[in-house]
């Protein structure tokens, strides 16, 4: 079986989460095309989507701008999973807690930008997530944390705080999962997401 996964291009870290997404799909002897997405359009044709960190209020804008942001609402309205990192979170959560972020309010929670410090705080932490059997080796650079939790389920917290969470098709990490050689959050976003459904 080959699916589709496109990884929203317009900032972060493309190519680690494409190479994380052919990691996934092999473990369970399918493959992945990885497609790119800069532009609308592609969006409709894709089974999972990524929407990886950099800077949330550029990730925003340029969603908005490229007509991209209709697009991904209407790619989780029809089930179809979604994992978004970072940055990602930001703009998928409910409320990001700034006004220049047009967030695409797909996980029912707010964020808290840099919550964990800036880059000079950066860190990694071994941590339990629900669906997995080990924990996870999560690496947190400039992270948000994510603060009231409405319908969403927490997955994992780091000293009390939620830094990841699953709602509907659509899962959030605080950290960077791509970064780790680790390929398991990617699983549970879309293989485990989609053999649920």
């Amino acid at each position: 079986m080959t699916s589709t996964a496109g990884v929203i291009a317009v900032q972060g870290d493309v190519s680690e989460h494409a190479s994380a997404l052919k990691a996934a799909a092999n473990a369970h002897d399918e493959t992945v095309e990885v497609v790119e997405i800069r532009e609308s359009g592609i969006v409709p044709e894709c089974d999972v989507l990524l929407l990886p960190g950099g800077e949330s209020t550029t990730i925003s804008r340029l969603l908005r701008e490229e007509a991209i942001a209709p697009e991904i609402r209407d790619h989780v309205a029809a089930g179809k999973p979604v994992l978004a990192t970072c940055a990602g979170l930001i703009v998928a959560a409910r409320d990001a807690g700034d006004d220049r972020v047009e967030t695409l309010d797909l996980l029912d929670v707010t964020v808290e930008r840099n919550a964990f410090g800036r880059q000079k705080d950066s860190f990694e932490a071994s941590l339990d997530v629900v669906g997995l059997d080990e924990p996870f080796p999560a690496v947190f650079i400039r992270a948000p944390a994510i603060g009231e939790v409405g319908d969403a389920e927490v997955l994992s917290s780091i000293d009390g705080r939620p830094v990841a969470v699953r709602d509907g098709p659509v899962v959030g990490t605080a950290f960077h999962p791509e970064l780790t050689g680790d390929h398991r959050i990617h699983d549970l976003a879309f293989f485990d997401a989609r053999n649920n459904r």
